[in-house]
C-alpha cells in the first residue's frame, strides 16, 4: 500500500501540472486549423469561456474570438519570410508590408490556392470607405467566419446575404468569400448612407430588413436583433480600446514624447474614432 501511494503521488502531481499549464494562455506562434477549412495564423491563444481568443499580434491589439467548438486543431506555424533587414515580418498590424501573410487562410485540403481573408476585408472596406474592423465584427456575428453558413432563412456566406439582395449586389456565388464580402460591404455602407451614417440603425437594418427600421422607427423590438447591433457593437469597440492602449503602451515606452504631447496625440486619436465608436455605444445601451 505504501508503494502504491508513493507512486500514485507523483502520478497526481504531474496531472495537476498539466492541467494548470493547459489553463493557462499560450504564447507560442501557431496556425489554429478550423472547422469550414479556413486557418488563423496567431501569435498566442487563450481561452474566454466557450471562445478561444486568438492574437493575431504580439502587443495583443488584434485578436480574433473564435468559438472553440469550431477549432478542429492547432499546429505550429510555418516560418514568416525573411524582410531585407534580416528581420522577420510580424504576422499582422496596421502598416505592415502587403506582402505580409494572413493571419486567415484556407487549408490546402480545401482549396488549391490560399484565401487571404483579411487582404480581401481590406480591400472591400477600402473601396466602400469602412473600417475593416467594423466589417470583420459583422462577419464574426453573421457567419462566425464560416464561408459555407446558411442560416434558417437562406442567408448565405461570410457576410450571410439573402439570394435576391446578393443578386441585387451583383453577386453571382455568395459561397465566393471574396465575392460575399464584397457584395456585403457595399451593402452595408448603402444602409449607412440610407440613415445618415447611424451604425446602429444601418446594422439594424443589416439583419431585420430597412422596412422593419422604417416601420418601427428605429432598431425594431426584436431580441435577435438588438442582441446582434448589441454584439457588434462590443466587438468593435473592445478592438479599438485594444488598439487605444496599445498605442499609449508603445509612446509611453518610446519615451520620445512629452506628457503634453502625449495626451494630445491620444486626444486626436479618440477623435479620429469618436463619431463611430460614440454612436456604437450608445446604439447597444438602447438596444440591449
Amino acid at each position: 500500500m505504501r508503494r502504491r501511494a508513493l507512486i500514485s503521488f507523483p502520478v497526481r502531481l504531474g496531472v495537476l501540472v498539466t492541467l494548470a499549464i493547459a489553463a493557462l494562455p499560450c504564447f507560442a506562434g501557431e496556425v489554429a486549423v478550423l472547422r469550414n477549412g479556413f486557418s488563423i495564423r496567431h501569435e498566442r491563444r487563450q481561452v474566454v469561456g466557450d471562445v478561444t481568443r486568438l492574437y493575431v499580434t504580439a502587443d495583443g491589439s488584434s485578436f480574433v474570438d473564435v468559438p472553440t467548438a469550431e477549432i478542429e486543431h492547432f499546429e505550429a506555424a510555418p516560418e514568416l519570410p525573411v524582410a531585407a533587414s534580416g528581420s522577420r515580418l510580424p504576422a499582422s498590424g496596421a502598416g505592415t508590408p502587403a506582402s505580409q501573410p494572413s493571419p486567415f487562410a484556407r487549408t490546402s485540403q480545401h482549396v488549391s490556392r490560399a484565401l487571404n481573408l483579411d487582404d480581401v476585408v481590406s480591400s472591400a472596406s477600402g473601396r466602400y470607405r469602412l473600417d475593416p474592423d467594423l466589417v470583420n465584427s459583422v462577419i464574426k456575428a453573421e457567419s462566425g467566419f464560416n464561408a459555407r453558413a446558411v442560416s434558417p432563412k437562406g442567408a448565405q456566406g461570410l457576410m450571410q446575404l439573402m439570394p435576391g439582395t446578393a443578386s441585387q449586389l451583383g453577386v453571382p456565388d455568395a459561397f465566393d468569400p471574396q465575392a460575399n464580402v464584397e457584395g456585403g460591404t457595399k451593402y452595408l455602407r448603402e444602409l449607412l448612407e440610407l440613415y445618415n451614417f447611424d451604425l446602429v440603425k444601418a446594422l439594424a437594418a443589416y439583419n431585420a430588413g430597412p422596412q422593419r427600421v422604417e416601420q418601427f422607427k428605429g432598431v425594431p423590438p426584436y431580441y435577435e436583433t438588438r442582441a446582434y447591433v448589441a454584439r457588434i457593437v462590443r466587438d468593435f469597440n473592445k478592438k479599438k480600446v485594444a488598439q487605444q492602449k496599445a498605442a499609449a503602451s508603445s509612446q509611453a515606452k518610446s519615451g520620445t514624447a512629452k506628457r503634453t504631447g502625449a495626451k494630445t496625440s491620444t486626444a486626436a486619436g479618440k477623435a479620429q474614432s469618436s463619431t463611430l465608436v460614440q454612436a456604437k455605444v450608445s446604439g447597444a445601451q438602447s438596444s440591449e
